[in-house]
């Protein structure tokens, strides 16, 4: 029986996993690594040793399993955190360190230089997209701007995705969905690259070859065989960015399904009948002609549970420091004792798109302990999850169904707190491994073994949250929201 190999790339862990035709995982493998922030508002991974080693080394492990040959896996598909920027030789060797996708914020001045000089409107018709920290296209010219040398030595733009696939294959490959984040360098009505909004970010020839992520983009080659164990001549697709894997893991099919998922970032995904163009939300199109996606993404929100445990739980040991950490909150009733807190640590995305934007606890007193406060922390997070919920309900597209996934899944507090402010039941399937089990299933795909309606049968839906009435949560909410409006300008100025 073949096998599909799916490794997927996060911002603190790299995880792999083999899948046989049903859908049963035969093998898991991880490994850890850091994220980087040399400075405020940078975000940053090593690609030679957080993606490229990362790889090699949760293949290594799978392929040491018992049982588990290399001439059983049928294909290889990948995913990665996404948007990223990393400039590379004509080798495809990296050239700095891989700039991350929206907690990054180094290239706000580009991201106004540019909207100014095209225009808002012409922008969010031709790319979908209103510039933000998310976009790549100001990315490269703050490398232009501000690395003028490495720029000149670019033979490539790469995202973490196309880099492995590279490594993989030899060959420079995109797929759309990732592709169309590159604003202003892609038409998401034309689905192409476009240079006529600014020729002075990159030329075509800079830009790898577009591609639909179930196609195969190239096969492993003798080298990357001998680096991974895998067999040279195995099939590798276009992959795409984490997310998109992940909600094809949970069953995100149909125009009305969501995916919330609930990690380093709470990244949501919803596919709707037509293109939505609202500049709160980003859109693409979505993993397979045509169908869209529309999406949103907080800036920091699994991030801030291990921010938290670092600074307020360092005696706490062990493995289950979370759940240690999540009994204390437990005792604390909802809206945390009149706490709020704004989950701004590294700006916010949508919708608000503030880089400037702050982390806060605001409404401290003498009774409040640290239960107290992981209980805002995840209460905040849960509320500007449900401004996003807003936003999509504002331009007609909210969810008939929503599909929880991610780590965060097993803290029951977040979770509630979410489907309790934004009114929305959240399925979880009996799979939450994520965006690894989606590249495996994208993988069959792409060898013509399964239609995405297998997925259902692969990971069916296991167990239902349903919204219950919160009323010191939901009148927690509005303060939530005027808490940012009231202190927005002297977070700004504190950033200058």
């Amino acid at each position: 029986m073949t096998l599909t190999l799916g490794v997927d790339i996060g911002t603190y862990e790299t995880k792999g996993v083999l899948v046989d035709p049903e859908g049963t995982v035969v093998a898991v493998a991880r490994t850890p690594h850091e994220m980087i922030v040399p400075r405020p508002g940078w975000a940053e991974h090593r690609p030679e040793e957080d993606w490229w080693r990362d790889f090699v080394t949760v293949t290594r492990k799978l392929l040491a399993e018992p049982g588990v040959t290399a001439d059983r896996i049928a294909a290889v598909a990948v995913s990665a955190i996404g948007p990223c920027m990393l400039p590379v030789d004509a080798d495809g060797a990296p050239l700095m360190n891989g700039v991350l996708y929206g907690v990054d914020t180094r290239a706000m001045a580009e991201v106004a230089e540019l909207t100014d000089r095209i225009g808002e409107e012409t922008i969010l018709e031709r790319c979908g997209n209103a510039l933000t920290s998310q976009s790549v296209g100001p990315k490269i010219l703050w490398l232009r701007h501000n690395r003028p040398e490495l720029y000149a030595k670019a033979a490539k733009v790469l995202t973490s995705t196309s880099f492995l696939v590279h490594r993989l294959t030899g060959e420079f490959v995109i797929d759309h969905y990732t592709a169309a984040n590159f604003s202003p360098l892609y038409d998401v009505g034309e689905q192409g690259w476009c240079f006529d909004l600014a020729d002075d970010i990159a030329t075509r020839e800079m830009l790898p070859r577009l591609a639909w992520s179930t196609e195969i983009a190239g096969a492993i080659t003798e080298t990357a065989a001998e680096a991974t164990g895998l067999r040279a001549g195995t099939p590798v697709t276009a992959g795409t960015i984490d997310a998109a894997s992940e909600a094809i893991s949970v069953g995100l099919r149909d125009p009305g399904d969501m995916m919330m998922m609930y990690g380093s970032t709470i990244f949501i995904i919803g596919l709707t009948e037509n293109r939505v163009r609202d500049p709160r939300l980003w859109y693409a199109p979505w993993l397979f002609p045509g169908q869209h996606a529309s999406m949103a993404g907080l800036a920091t929100s699994g991030t801030l549970t291990h921010w938290f445990r670092d600074q307020f739980a360092r005696e706490l040991t062990g493995e289950g420091v979370f759940g240690q950490l999540a009994a204390e909150a437990a005792e604390v009733p909802a809206g945390a004792g009149g706490l709020l807190f704004l989950p701004y640590f590294s700006g916010e995305r949508t919708p608000i798109h503030d880089p400037h934007a702050k982390g806060a606890f605001f409404g401290l007193n003498l009774t409040h302990g640290r239960g107290h406060l992981y209980r805002a922390l995840l209460e905040g997070i849960a509320m500007g999850t449900n401004h996003v919920v807003e936003t999509y309900d504002a331009v007609g597209a909210r969810p008939s169904r929503v599909l929880a996934v991610g780590g965060g899944v097993q803290n029951a507090i977040w979770l509630q707190a979410t489907s309790d402010l934004s009114g929305l039941p959240q399925e979880i399937c009996r799979t939450t491994l994520g965006a690894s089990y989606g590249d495996a299933f994208l993988a069959r795909m792409a060898l013509g073994e399964a239609e995405i309606d297998d997925i259902a049968r692969w990971n069916p839906v296991e167990r239902r949250i349903e919204a219950q009435d919160a009323p010191d949560l939901t009148r927690a909410y509005p303060l939530f929201r005027r808490l940012y409006e009231q202190t927005k300008d002297i977070a700004r100025e504190v950033s200058e």
